[in-house]
């Protein structure tokens, strides 16, 4: 396919899913003026580069991320933005050296996000605020539960689980519960609705095959072609009138603020 996983995740999902996210968690972390502010797993750093913009280009944004492909993507966007290459389960920073740190949809990718969680708390100051976004279970996006089964059927099973992962802490309980296992307590999670919108059906399938599936196995073409020819027939539904995809999908808030000391 050729397709940079990276690139295409920038040009498709962005605008497609990510975009929309980020203006709720730059609100949820109540930015100030001056602020240092740390974004984990930062993808292509769309939210990054929202706060950045939020910040007048005054405080100072890191973004942080496992993949070398997404921080050379955002380094092209903002290379005012510090890039930092790192694991969320290591955060190569000292104890309280920002003000706010916020991660939108990497909690669910984590290895240890217990720890994951500990090293954010580790890295904020007392009286910062935390905010962490995550996807709500995928039964509350109608469009990626039929989406399942089209892979199910096309690729297989490994192919369904990839696209599951992101759903994969969608219990509230389940949230609350691994918060607390980070000492991180009290925490407010709100759950909120937002949009999938893609142009085409064509869209959506190489949004997801080419900048998602590929990051787990090999997509030959004709796998791709496959997909798209099951998705044709099948996710007609969430078309609107103008032929264009839209669905809603929802997530949840978590934010906390560490007590001073």
């Amino acid at each position: 396919t050729g397709a940079d996983p990276a690139e295409v995740y920038e040009a498709v999902f962005v605008p497609a899913l990510f975009g929309q996210w980020a203006e709720h968690v730059a609100t949820a972390a109540r930015l100030q003026a001056d602020q240092r502010v740390l974004d984990v797993a930062c993808g292509t750093g769309v939210l990054a580069r929202k706060i950045f913009d939020q910040q007048g280009g005054r405080g100072a944004v890191v973004g942080l991320d496992a993949n070398e492909g997404m921080l050379a993507v955002a380094a092209r966007r903002n290379p005012r933005i510090e890039w930092r290459h790192g694991r969320a389960e290591a955060l190569p920073f000292e104890n309280g050296s920002f003000d706010r740190v916020v991660s939108q949809f990497g909690l669910m990718f984590f290895g240890e996000p217990r720890v994951a969680l500990a090293e954010m708390w580790r890295v904020l100051r007392p009286d910062g605020r935390l905010v962490v976004a995550v996807f709500d279970a995928v039964e509350r996006s109608p469009g990626y539960l039929a989406f399942l089964d089209v892979l199910e059927r096309t690729l297989g099973t490994w192919a369904a689980d990839a696209l599951r992962l992101p759903f994969a802490l969608g219990s509230r309980s389940e949230l609350k519960a691994l918060f607390r296992s980070a000492d991180i307590s009290p925490v407010r999670i709100r759950t909120l609705e937002g949009m999938v919108r893609f142009p085409s059906i064509r869209d959506w399938v190489t949004a997801d095959v080419k900048g998602w599936l590929a990051m787990f196995g090999e997509i030959r073409e004709e796998d791709y072609e496959r997909v798209l020819a099951d998705a044709a027939a099948h996710l007609g539904a969430f078309l609107d009138a103008g032929g264009s995809v839209a669905f809603p999908i929802h997530a949840h808030l978590i934010s906390a603020e560490r007590p001073a000391t």
